[in-house]
């Protein structure tokens, strides 16, 4: 068998896949983060055009968890199905979540382009906004196709064992994301579209490239119509492990929106502007955690269904020691070098100076949410979705957006009240997710005998 994650060193297949997911991440974020360095230093209307491009994530974000719906939701059952030998449903699995991440693309498309107006408003636009963000979504949205296969799809590449040809996916989008974005937003004097339209051209190259690749020879399980056609029991599996991912992402999406509408009554647009720059900051720091708890995911699902169940606790222990100690350094660099992460996506000095204490704020105590990815990962990989629905609601839906909204209101806090929520939030959330899965999960992952599987589940 290709790929067998129940042989070896557990920590060394995490590894194998984690450090090209990881690589990939970084390069799949570029994406986004690229287009925020160029436009952060647009002459003349960085701080403007800055912000109008951040009113747009929540509606990014959201595209992106239908993509974690039915591509994080189809994987781990992938990668379960695998370790048992069932060949035929894991294919099966991979072909409803292709018709599903079809579907949703196409209506999300539509009903954001009637929406669009009404929904940049009420996020927070401005007059002086909102022909940055309707110039960058516009041209965005056509694309929606695209990022549903080349994310969703590409999670059953990772699946399967070949995360350097999941890397190279994105590899292939983000080379040329990079090249088209300087021709198009200054060369041509495109501005934000210039963007837009080069992260378009770039999605749908790689999503060409997932679909040569599962449809040719070299995959383990191949992409083929008949395995496409929706399976109502498989989608309602599908769709449940996935709402975790899905949530995490929605709700991710919703705290975006409310940040941004309670920024511009507090703050105004600079502020808005300093969220915008400071996600961008924790878009690139959480990178390594991804892809740790990615590639760990696969793994602990390969050998959680080959019931070996000591190797699923070798994993947790390997990713959880990884995480927090990387979370540590990264809070330690954005304590000593604010100034320096903000400048890369913005010189404006009043910018900086008010985003130094904000940034400090939000980052405080930033090791938490490593306990949170571990835990929700672990939760995902073992297929307990509603533990992983749960979790995904609390941290964000429960916690952080009441607290965005309230804590601005009282002793004095305003701005600062928002920027508060998400250190809380991690202490609160990443904690009690991270023990309810030591208590629960830990303790029946001792013995490996196959007879309890089922007790297992």
């Amino acid at each position: 068998m290709k790929n067998d994650f129940s042989q070896g060193s557990v920590a060394k297949n995490i590894l194998n896949l984690a450090l090209p997911m990881t690589l990939a991440q970084v390069i799949n974020v570029l994406y986004n983060v690229v287009d925020r360095i160029y436009i952060g230093h647009l002459p003349n209307a960085s701080t403007m055009a800055l912000t109008g491009l951040g009113l747009t994530f929540p509606i990014i974000t959201i595209i992106s968890a239908f993509a974690n719906l039915f591509g994080m939701g189809g994987s781990p059952l992938c990668s379960i199905a695998r370790g048992k030998g069932e060949h035929q449903r894991a294919q099966r699995i991979m072909g409803n979540s292709f018709s599903m991440l079809l579907i949703s693309g196409a209506v999300l498309m539509v009903v954001c382009f009637i929406f669009k107006e009404p929904v940049l408003y009420a996020f927070g636009a401005s007059a002086d906004t909102f022909g940055y963000a309707d110039d960058y979504l516009s041209i965005y949205l056509v694309g929606t196709p695209f990022v549903m296969i080349s994310l969703g799809m590409n999670s059953f590449i990772n699946s399967q064992g070949f995360a350097r040809m999941g890397m190279l996916t994105v590899l292939l989008g983000a080379i040329v994301n990079i090249i088209l974005d300087p021709i198009f937003i200054f060369l041509l004097n495109m501005g934000v579209r210039g963007a837009a339209l080069a992260t378009v051209i770039s999605q749908g190259l790689s999503a060409c490239w997932v679909l040569l690749f599962l449809t040719g020879k070299k995959t383990i399980y191949r992409l083929t119509l008949a395995d496409m056609r929706p399976s109502f029991p498989l989608v309602r599996e599908i769709t449940g492990l996935g709402m975790s991912g899905f949530i995490m992402a929605v709700t991710n999406g919703s705290v975006q929106i409310v940040c941004n509408a309670t920024l511009s009554q507090y703050g105004g647009d600079l502020y808005v502007g300093i969220m915008t720059v400071i996600n961008s900051i924790r878009e690139i720091l959480t990178l390594p955690v991804n892809g740790i708890t990615n590639g760990a995911q696969p793994v602990m699902g390969f050998n959680y269904g080959a019931g070996k169940y000591t190797r699923v606790r070798e994993g947790i222990r390997f990713t959880s020691i990884i995480c927090i100690l990387y979370t540590i350094v990264a809070w330690l660099l954005t304590l000593l070098f604010p100034a320096q992460f903000i400048h890369l996506f913005n010189s404006d000095p009043t910018l900086i100076e008010k985003g130094i204490p904000s940034l400090h704020l939000y980052f405080f105590g930033f090791f938490m949410m490593s306990l949170q990815f571990a835990g929700q990962s672990t939760f995902v990989a073992l297929g307990r979705s509603r533990q992983a629905v749960f979790f995904s609601l609390f941290r964000k839906a429960i916690i952080v957006i009441p607290l965005t909204i309230f804590l601005p209101m009282v002793w004095g806090l305003g701005v600062n009240g928002v920027f508060l929520a998400e250190p809380i939030s991690n202490f609160v959330g990443g904690g009690a997710c991270f023990i309810t899965m030591m208590l629960t999960v830990w303790p029946q992952l001792k013995h490996d005998p196959p007879q309890e599987l089922t007790s297992l589940r």
